[in-house]
This record gives structure tokens, sequence and C-alpha cells, in this order.
């Protein structure tokens, strides 16, 4: 525990070091910082942005929440008006924070012939690249992070860049795999105390993510799910960060700012989840959320401010995250969806209920709930009775709607793109909705016309200011590679 919170110092110090760099500076190499320690800074540093901002974007444009009447904190969000400032923080923790540590890491464990170090940053640089190029599309990538060698990196393809996501994941499996040195930093690494089998677990889950955001374009690849799927090793326990605590600055990321420092009063919850909960008598909804101060549950539909004009959030159910929930990164409950998701596409859907139903017992087991309360759900007759298909979207459909719910509060932007890439839930027009299937809802006051809603964000202005191979887009309904359904 020294350890950690000696960690948490570093932590802390980078990070208020590191919000005045952009993506070329390299912190690190004026001093020479035990890698362990600047590991932890960058898990810190992704977490605070996965936990943070992006689950706070990811709520409402994954409606599990809207802005209540009484506040206009997050009306920009919630009316799909964000504009290029929106993200400059977000962009400066991903990039100046969590992928400038990460290159220390490799450095320092490449120096000392550390492969299990090197296959741990690899791996959390992967999955932040893919955040990254998943939110914003075509970002730079083969030219990025080379300091003063070059300052205006050109962008990358997203489709490209998922190619290179993969090949370097490879390459730090093979590189521990011939050479197999367990990670020397310990328990400084926060998400799976250097336990090498795990990493490599979920470098594999992280890879078969990749291959699924594939699936309706021509990178689709078949035949590499299939080898991750016989091989069958991925992540059986949940990679999350959790050094949160109770206290002022050490809580979870979303509960510090929303909860504490904002007053709990711009995130209540949306009927697009809550009524779809309610109506399959869900017991995760009291996982998800609270009961309003008359202790029920109580919604709005996505961005209706209008008609409760007189109401407060204390009047509506509001996210249950507290101090010291963990910030997720992979579960067990998304790898099972996204094997069920491959089964059906690739392998005629053989097995697929079985992993289908284990990620749904497994998003009870992440939200602290016993998994015997997903079998009445799941087995025959239940409303999430799984059922087989020969349209691969029917069964896709069920899958999908069991994954958004799997992703609330747990991975909010996931939910986000998922929803982008498989069109599930379907977005209808508010009046048009059937929640007790699962349905968002175009938000009401939305500014884009036609029943659009995002699918990316601005590039931040600090960046395209700086940089000029980065052309900031025309608008926020541009289409990310992968989102061709």
């Amino acid at each position: 525990m020294k350890n950690i919170l000696t960690a948490l110092f570093f932590l802390l110090l980078i990070t208020s070091c590191e919000g005045k760099l952009d993506i070329n500076d390299n912190p690190n190499t004026p001093v020479n910082v035990d890698k362990s320690f600047v590991l932890t800074a960058a898990q810190g540093s992704l977490a605070t942005g996965m936990g943070g901002q992006l689950a706070n974007l990811g709520g409402f444009l994954a409606q599990y929440h809207t802005q209540p009447p009484s506040a206009s904190q997050y009306l920009n969000i919630d009316t799909y008006n964000m504009n290029i400032d929106f993200s400059d923080r977000l962009w400066n923790e991903l990039w100046a924070g969590c992928l400038n540590d990460l290159n220390y890491v490799l450095e320092k464990s490449e120096e000392e012939g550390d492969t299990g170090s090197f296959l741990i940053a690899s791996l959390i640089r992967a999955y932040t690249f893919q955040v990254l190029t998943d939110l914003y599309g075509d970002i730079p990538f083969s030219e990025a992070l080379l300091g003063s060698a070059n300052i205006t990196p050109n962008v990358d393809f997203g489709g490209d860049i998922y190619n290179g996501l993969i090949d370097e994941i490879n390459a730090a499996l093979s590189k521990y795999n011939n050479n197999p040195v367990n990670s020397n930093v310990g328990a400084q690494d926060a998400i799976y105390n250097a336990n090498m089998d795990d990493w490599i677990k979920f470098g594999n889950t992280l890879k078969l993510k990749l291959y699924m955001r594939m699936a309706y374009t021509s990178q689709a690849n078949a035949s590499a799910v299939n080898a991750l799927l016989l091989d069958n090793n991925f992540i059986t326990s949940d990679a999350s960060f959790a050094l949160y605590e109770d206290a002022e600055n050490k809580a979870n990321p979303f509960y510090d700012v929303q909860i504490d420092r904002l007053g709990d009063v711009n995130n209540i919850a949306s009927n697009s989840l809550l009524q779809f909960l309610e109506a399959n008598a869900d017991p995760r909804e009291a996982a998800i959320y609270r009961t309003n101060d008359d202790g029920i549950f109580r919604a709005i539909d996505q961005g209706d401010r209008g008609n409760y004009t007189t109401e407060v959030a204390s009047d509506f159910s509001r996210p249950n995250v507290i101090a010291t929930t963990p910030v997720y990164f992979l579960t067990v409950s998304e790898s099972n969806f996204l094997q069920a998701e491959a089964l059906i596409r690739y392998s005629n859907g053989t097995g697929a209920k079985s992993k289908y139903d284990a990620g749904v017992s497994n998003s009870f087991i992440t939200y602290g709930l016993d998994a015997g309360l997903a079998t009445t759900l799941t087995g025959v007759g239940g409303a999430y009775e799984y059922v087989a298909s020969p349209d691969i979207e029917t069964a896709v459909r069920q899958v999908m709607i069991q994954k958004w719910v799997s992703l609330a509060y747990v991975n909010n932007i996931e939910g986000f793109f998922e929803s982008n890439r498989t069109l599930y839930p379907e977005t209808v027009s508010l009046g048009d909705e059937d929640y007790t299937i699962g349905n968002f809802v175009v938000s009401v006051g939305s500014v884009l016309t036609g029943g659009q809603t995002p699918n990316t964000i601005f590039y931040p202005d600090t960046e395209t200011s700086k940089n000029p191979n980065i052309t900031q887009k025309t608008s926020i309904t541009e289409k990310v590679w992968w989102d061709q359904k």
C-alpha cells in the first residue's frame, strides 16, 4: 500500500506538470523515475479520462443519463451542441499524460529486458489509442509521440490505426512469449498486479474487441476471430482501476466531479435505460441508479426538460456511483458478449447462447449482485432468454441490447461506441419509442437536423491550432471508419 500511495503522489505530480504539455512533449526525459511509478501514473491518467469526462459524455450519448430541468451544465452535450474546445482537457490527459508516460515505461522496459512490463505498457497503449480513434476518427499514430523529431504529425486513417494496434499487440505478446520475463512492477500495476497470465488474456480480449469493431467493414476478419475463439484465452477477471478512496481528490473521477464537487445536480436517469430495466424487472436497476428523494425510480425522456420545469435533480433517479467505484476498462461480461457476437457472425451461432448467458451473469457480478439473479431472466421464458435466429442481425441485437445495459456506469463511452457501430438500441423519434425492448430517442432540443445524432466529437482547438496536419471536422455527425452499417 505504501508503494501505491507513493505512486499516486507521482500521478498527481506528473499530471500537474503535463497539463501544460501537448502530445509531442516528453515530460519524462529530464528525470529518471522508477518505471513502476510511471506505469501507475499512466493507468491513473487513463482511468481519469475514462471514468471522468468520457463517463459523463458517454452517459449522455448512450442515454444512461440526461440533463435535469434545473441545471444546464451539460446542455451542450444533451442537445448535441458540443464545440471545438469541448475536449481540450481530455485530449491532453490521454496524450500528454497517459501515452507519454507509457512511452517512458516502454523505453525503460526495453533497456532492462523486462518483457513483462513491456507487454503491460504496450497493451494499455493499444487500448488508449483504440479509445482515441474510436472517439475522434483519424488521429496521429505512426508519426505521434516523436517529440521534437516531428511536432506536426500527420493523422492516420482509423482502419490503418486498428491494423497497427493489432500488430503492436502481437509483437508485444511475441516478445514476451519468446523471452518470458515477469514484470517487476508488482503492485504498482493497479490493474492486474503484474500477473502476466491476466495480461495475456487482456491482450487476446482487446484483439477480439478490435476485430469485432471491423464487423461491418471490408477489414472484417473471420479467420482471425475464429482463431481467437479456438484459443479461448480471454479475461477471467475484470480489468479495472480501483485505487480510490472516499476523500477529496482521491475518489472515482465521475463521483469526484459530478457528485461531490458539482453537487449531484447534473445527471438524472434517462427513460431509455431506466424504463427498459423497469419493464423487465431487472435487479440491476438498483445497482445502476439511486431512487429519488421519495424512494422511487424515476426518469425523463432524453433531453425533455420542458415538461419538468419546477423539478430538481433529487426528484429523479441519479447514477449510483460512489467514491470507491472502480473505473473499468474491460470486463468479463464485455468479453463474453464479444464472443457471443463473434460466434453469431462467424460460426453460425454455435455456442452463442452460452456466451450470451455468461455475459448477462457476469454483468450482475460486476454490479455486485448474485449471478443467480440473472438465470431467472435468461432462462426459458425469461425476459432475456436468448432465442437463436438464422438472421444474423436479429441474433446480434439481443447481444447488443444486453451489452448496452451491462456498460452503464461501467464503461459509458463504450456503450456509445457500440450503439454507433451496430445501431442497437435503434434511435427513433420521441413518441415512437418502445423502451421495453430497448430504444434511443433523438434528444429533445437537439440542434442537429433530420433526426441525426452524434457519431464523433470535434478535435480540440488546442491541437488543430498547433498542428496544420489535423483538419477540423465540419460536423459531429461525421462517421468514424468502422461506422458503416
